[in-house]
């Protein structure tokens, strides 16, 4: 791309409020090449006027050439670069969730007691995971529980089920992280990880339903199948593994 080749942009930018669609636009502009010239609209009747005028509906708005490009989306088009789409499955949540708990279970184990990597880095590791899995799912309890509803088989029983859940992992989870009260967290991990990993199977692989997995939160782009089976047998596994290594007691 010719770097001498310039861009025309126009964008909010008021004392309340600076479009973060704007920023990205001239951003993106200045990596492909292009020398930008940054167009402020500072104010409702600016902005209202520039719509008027070029009749559309949204700022930012670019002119190469002359011709308008449109907004972000439409220049990352024009730049042959992909659109993210809002509404596509995405693994990446769960790839970066399970990866920082992981990272951090090592790090725990190399750094905070030198004992390097051992079982006990698993069970941070797993038990990290409930946490964070909950955290999320509690970042929108209603929404979760309603997207919980559609394979859960206790909680289309016991509606109220759907808004514990999430309760229940992280106290299972932060019990386990210290190792205290096993008489709780093992049987809470265990009973919830049961249910959870039957009610999946069930869904997915003897009923055939594609549905959304509630188990990043309720706004979650994960299908529901592998991963949502495997929180569920994690959990299981944990309060097994506990049960057998560390007493219920």
């Amino acid at each position: 791309m010719n770097a001498r080749k310039t861009a025309v942009l126009y964008r909010m930018m008021t004392a309340q409020h600076q479009c973060p669609y704007g920023l990205k636009t001239q951003y993106l502009l200045r990596r492909a090449g292009y020398q930008v010239e940054d167009h402020h609209l500072t104010s409702r009747d600016e902005i209202d006027a520039f719509k008027a005028k070029h009749q559309v509906t949204t700022t930012p708005q670019v002119f190469i050439d002359g011709e308008r490009i449109g907004g972000y989306e439409d220049l990352r088009r024009h730049l042959g670069k992909p659109v993210p789409d809002a509404n596509a499955t995405s693994y990446r949540p769960v790839v970066a969730l399970f990866s920082l708990t992981a990272l951090t279970a090592i790090a725990l184990s190399l750094g905070g007691h030198g004992a390097g990597l051992s079982v006990q880095t698993v069970e941070w590791f797993i038990a990290l995971s409930m946490v964070v899995l909950a955290l999320l799912k509690l970042q929108n309890v209603e929404s979760f529980a309603t997207m919980f509803l559609n394979y859960d088989v206790l909680a289309r029983r016991w509606v109220p089920y759907g808004y514990v859940y999430p309760f229940a992992e992280g106290l299972a989870g932060v019990l386990m992280v210290g190792g205290l009260l096993n008489w709780l967290s093992i049987p809470l991990a265990l009973f919830i990880g049961s249910v959870g990993a039957f009610s999946v199977f069930k869904a997915v692989y003897i009923d055939k339903r594609a549905l959304k997995c509630a188990c990043v939160g309720g706004s979650g782009k994960v299908p529901l199948g592998f991963v949502s089976l495997l929180e569920n047998l994690m959990m299981l596994g944990m309060a097994c593994w506990m049960w057998y290594a560390h007493g219920w007691f």
